[in-house]
């Protein structure tokens, strides 16, 4: 067969031209009241799952998932993904079932992707899909989270879904309007007690009102990132801020839960108490326990030890920050080990809540 390449290299070239006159006329028929061609159809998913499996090869996968965030992340599932992807006992609406490309029941298609490959998702959503990226790129943790979650969804039944979700709360508000529906978003994940439905979930019970007040900000201007609060302090009302600032700051922070005095507990008893003055090292508690100290700092006591080491690495690796002063814990924190940050966690877990000045205390930098 004699292939005449001046004719092909003719076509090659109006080709383009020919494309853009059919968009121009209106050729193609862009009505979502038909779906693609089947061809069509197949051609997009296996371009998709093609795309998602070859940059899933430069995801790293922890060495387990954080099971540990699965409340907070179903509560992110219950608020931005279950409309589209339904839920147990929360089925599509028919609106959705409408939609082009048709979003997937998780329950029943989770199981047909790595972890690898649900992080990619999950982080950089799809084009062309409606499903977004990630609300806070910065946030893997959160995204793993979320892994965790998808993991575990097959499996759970209506009224685990909804446990853990939903919380005392019991229902989600579309958009809080009454200051009784934003304490109800709220404590969907910071429980009723307001010390937090899992352990990567921070203790906000007898915190100041200006730390709480300062983090709302920042979360709604996206000055410190976390893709679960930044959506919701977006949602809440500010007019009703102030008030769940002091309904929070009125609570009773936990007991103290002393345990046996380990070495890795008095490791990070000593490094929060003494500092180390030869890495210029302040003492935690000089700013983060003594009474007179800045009201934005927050009380660390009784702070989940999974939260503590999530925070401090985000620090460490510059990507916390939301208040004037996060370049202090930014400084302080570029100089800890994972062990000294482990270490502090531990000991701030069962640390009680209480005046520093009833302890004695050294900066490392200076007596105070």
């Amino acid at each position: 067969m004699h292939v005449n390449w001046k004719h092909v290299a003719v076509v090659l070239a109006i080709l383009p031209f020919a494309v853009v006159f059919g968009a121009w006329i209106g050729f193609f028929n862009v009505g979502a009241s038909s779906g693609h061609w089947k061809i069509t159809d197949w051609f997009l998913h296996f371009a998709m799952r093609s795309a998602v499996r070859t940059y899933a090869l430069a995801v790293e996968v922890p060495p387990g998932l954080p099971h540990h965030a699965v409340q907070t992340a179903a509560g992110h599932f219950a608020r931005g993904c279950a409309l589209c992807h339904g839920a147990p006992g929360e089925p599509r609406s028919p609106a959705v079932l409408r939609m082009l490309p048709q979003p997937p029941d998780l329950a029943e298609r989770v199981n047909t992707w790595s972890d690898a490959e649900l992080f990619r998702i999950v982080k950089h959503g799809v084009r062309f899909t409606g499903m977004p990226a990630w609300p806070s790129e910065q946030r893997e943790d959160e995204a793993w989270a979320m892994v965790a979650f998808l993991r575990r969804l097959p499996a759970l039944g209506v009224e685990g879904y909804r446990d853990l979700a939903y919380g005392p709360a019991g229902a989600l508000i579309d958009r809080p309007t009454t200051f009784q529906q934003a304490l109800a978003e709220c404590t969907r994940c910071h429980g009723v007690d307001g010390r937090g439905r899992s352990t990567a979930t921070p203790v906000i019970a007898g915190q100041n009102e200006a730390y709480l007040l300062q983090s709302l900000g920042a979360y709604a201007e996206d000055r410190r990132a976390s893709g679960v609060m930044n959506v919701v302090a977006k949602i809440v009302d500010r007019r009703h801020w102030q008030g769940l600032a002091a309904h929070f700051a009125a609570l009773p922070p936990p007991p103290g839960r002393p345990g046996t005095a380990t070495e890795l507990v008095e490791a990070g008893r000593k490094l929060a108490t003494e500092g180390n003055p030869s890495r210029r090292i302040p003492a935690c508690l000089v700013c983060h326990a003594s009474r007179d100290r800045n009201p934005v700092f927050p009380s660390l006591a009784g702070q989940p030890a999974p939260y503590v080491k999530q925070q401090l690495r985000l620090f460490r690796e510059g990507r916390r920050g939301g208040t004037g002063y996060g370049h202090l814990m930014r400084e302080v924190a570029r100089t800890l080990s994972d062990n000294e940050i482990v270490a502090l966690a531990a000991y701030f877990a069962t640390a009680e809540s209480r005046p520093a000045r009833s302890i004695a205390i050294r900066s490392g930098l200076e007596s105070r």
